[in-house]
């Protein structure tokens, strides 16, 4: 079976160029539905793997632009809010 991308990873290879101020709710949706599936296909294993692996730069910058982008950001967690805490729950990764 394949690692699982990282979130942060997901989000650098959908956005590519597209400057966060220019972002649009249709990119924002798919980000966040890519993530989701992400976390709902991958088995317990794989994310607590995940979580101690460290963020590679392009993690790091999309990182830094959801946190330079309060809106974007918000719209990203509203749509992966359910489906992520789910999982996370489900897999003992929160209490």
């Amino acid at each position: 079976m394949h690692q699982p991308l990282s979130a942060a990873l997901v989000l650098s290879l959908l956005i590519g160029a597209v400057p966060p101020a220019q972002a649009q709710s249709p990119v924002v949706s798919l980000m966040a539905k890519k993530v989701a599936e992400r976390y709902q296909k991958s088995t317990c294993d794989q994310l607590w793997a995940a979580r101690s692996e460290r963020r590679g730069s392009q993690e790091q910058r999309v990182f830094e632009m959801l946190s330079d982008e309060p809106q974007m950001r918000q719209a990203f967690f509203d749509q992966i809010a359910g489906p992520v805490m789910n999982k996370l729950f489900i897999c003992g990764m929160i209490p």
